[in-house]
């Protein structure tokens, strides 16, 4: 109800600022009246000051570059729009051993758009007067800053007099504000006597935020997958448009920040005080044949204007890494544009709680990140130890038994006798004291941590780059041989690791299946899905991140090791003796499993004495 309350809220304000507007230039046009020609026609307006009005001064300039930098960017901006065009990040390259930048120069378009004298004005395209913690600066040189120095550098805009000479006393000012080492940087909008430039009814300013990001990782598809916008509502939850398709959705109420998010980097503009709305829109320009262009971002942000003489509102722009101790440390949520698996709050925890942690502990060493999920796999399978002990010990239980189950199965072999068969199957699991779930529990506590694990490192930045045997990049697949075609579902490669894990995961459904005993023979259906599921992975670990494929390959290799010393701990001749003294002891109360399934047998008509259908 409040965003309902607040989007018609604003769409009135809109309304009635654009209905003054229009008001005003209809009185203009009556009590002045437009020239005419000789020929009756309303000549075209002409020059400068028929376009800009009190911006005329700031038409005309000649293009400068200057450079801001610190110990982690270097960002270079434009006395033409006052605006940020190029953010290189010093500690990261792109996937060609390039300098890894953002977005560069003719990409982006930033600047406010407003009525002043019934005319359209966008700082987009007028020229700023640079300025250096007050000063004019007339310098050419870069301004660097580092440690825990800071560095404000502006761009003004000055409007008009009436003689043409610049106001000083009437200016936009762009207040950049860069931090020694830090990947956020201050950025202020001053508004100086603008209350006697803008239109009177102007209550927001439209902020036109747009550029091509450019492609840093090896697998552009992949990349392209995981770039969109992310924004967060004043006071809700972070939410996202669609990254596999062009998309545009409009914003109506309060917005904390958006963000112009790549696979691992971001370009976030915040806002300390609640940005009005916003019109968001992603899309791939196919027209676009530049190897380094990746997709196009753009947003047109409703920033709030108050009639005074003085105005400040304060933003903030981040440019870095999607890191997320990085971002967890500005306490905004930009860390929810990390894919840890936010949606199933179980999957985050672990995460968040537990992976994230360990693994910034063991690379903390500064060893290969290979030798750091090794150790992570091995951790993680001795925490998991009892857990599989458990699972193995139930499946021993089920294999002692399978004997007698076969010949239940011989004993009903008719159609009609399935729920007998059912029945007598269930009273030996009683008698035996064996509980058929207790496989299934542990693999269901186990199913969290391999999901949370899926999400984990695709997502991790610290794999980036990072080599390990005949893998050159972690975070990418592993190609150890190209392909001369495209194979549909696989692709033009050979990932290595991707193909041992599946072959390891074979095996591993083998022999697991040969542990289960008599469900393999039950469900040859499913039997045939549990060797078909490896090779469907097969095509779509093979564009993945080869840590990931690194990872399960481990665990399986694990697993079979797992197997073979809890197999020789386990006497299965001795469960099967204490098997046989439960089948003589009294017998016990119904379970309620057993219970529950005698009332699903009545609720479909069957005796639950006899299991034979009441007529």
């Amino acid at each position: 109800m409040q965003h309902q309350r607040d989007s018609l809220l604003v769409q009135q304000q809109k309304a009635d600022s654009m209905a003054f507007v229009m008001e005003q230039r209809a009185q203009q046009q009556e009590e002045i009246g437009e020239p005419e020609t000789s020929t009756g026609q309303i000549p075209q307006a002409s020059g400068l000051h028929d376009r800009l009005g009190l911006f005329s001064n700031a038409g005309i300039g000649e293009d400068k570059e200057f450079i801001l930098e610190n110990d982690l960017i270097k960002v270079r901006l434009s006395n033409k729009g006052g605006k940020i065009i190029n953010v290189e990040l010093k500690d990261y390259q792109s996937y060609d051993s390039l300098p890894l930048v953002l977005f560069n120069n003719d990409d982006v378009k930033f600047g406010y758009t407003f009525f002043s004298s019934n005319r359209t004005i966008s700082t987009n395209d007028l020229y700023f007067r640079p300025y250096v913690n007050g000063s004019e600066w007339t310098g050419s040189g870069p301004l660097t800053v580092s440690a825990n120095n800071a560095l404000t550098f502006s761009m003004r805009l000055y409007s008009d007099l009436d003689d043409g000479d610049i106001d000083p006393d009437r200016y936009i000012e762009y207040a950049y504000t860069l931090y020694g080492d830090n990947y956020m940087m201050d950025y202020d909008l001053n508004l100086v006597g603008m209350d006697r430039v803008i239109d009177r009814g102007t209550n927001f300013l439209d902020l036109t935020w747009e550029m091509d990001m450019r492609r840093q990782e090896k697998s552009l598809d992949n990349e392209r997958n995981e770039t969109t916008i992310y924004y967060k509502y004043y006071q809700d939850d972070v939410d996202y448009l669609s990254e596999r398709k062009d998309v545009e959705e409009s914003l109506k109420t309060d917005v904390r920040w958006l963000s112009f998010k790549t696979r691992f980097f971001l370009a976030t503009i915040i806002g300390d005080q609640p940005f009005m709305n916003a019109d968001l829109k992603t899309y791939t320009d196919e027209q676009i044949t530049d190897e380094h262009y990746l997709k196009t971002m753009s947003a047109l942000i409703g920033v709030p204007f108050e009639n005074k003489p003085q105005q400040t509102f304060p933003m903030r722009m981040y440019f870095g890494p999607n890191k997320y101790r990085t971002l967890k440390q500005y306490d905004l949520e930009l860390q929810r544009q990390i894919p840890l698996g936010w949606s199933f709050f179980l999957m985050a925890w672990i995460n968040i709680y537990a992976v994230i942690p360990v693994f910034d502990w063991l690379g903390g060493y500064g060893w290969n990140y290979g030798i750091v999920i090794l150790l992570l796999t091995i951790m993680l399978k001795i925490v998991l130890f009892p857990i599989a002990y458990k699972t193995y010990q139930s499946s021993a239980k089920m294999r002692v038994l399978k004997p007698e189950i076969d010949e239940l199965t011989k004993k009903f072999s008719k159609k009609e006798d399935a729920m007998k068969k059912q029945q007598a199957t269930m009273a030996l699991y009683k008698k035996a004291g064996v509980n058929p779930m207790a496989g299934c529990v542990p693999m269901l506590l186990q199913f969290p941590i391999l999901i949370a694990l899926f999400r984990f490192f695709p997502s991790s930045i610290e794999l980036r780059q990072q080599p390990f045997l005949w893998a050159h990049d972690l975070s990418s697949y592993d190609s150890i041989l190209s392909l001369p075609w495209n194979i549909p579902f696989y692709g033009d490669h050979v990932s290595l690791f991707t193909l041992l894990m599946t072959v390891s995961t074979i095996f591993y459904t083998k022999l697991n299946s040969e542990m289960m005993g008599s469900s393999s023979t039950q469900m040859p259906g499913m039997k045939t899905m549990m060797y078909l599921m490896p090779v469907m992975f097969l095509g779509i670990f093979n564009n993945y991140a080869s840590g990931l494929s690194y990872y399960y390959l481990l665990a399986n290799l694990f697993t079979f090791a797992q197997m073979f010393l809890i197999r020789q701990a386990i006497d299965e001749d001795k469960i099967l003796k204490q098997i046989q003294l439960n089948k003589k002891k009294p017998a016990k109360k119904k379970s309620g499993f057993q219970k529950r399934l005698e009332d699903m047998a009545k609720q479909k008509g069957y005796d639950a004495k006899t299991g034979k259908k009441k007529k």
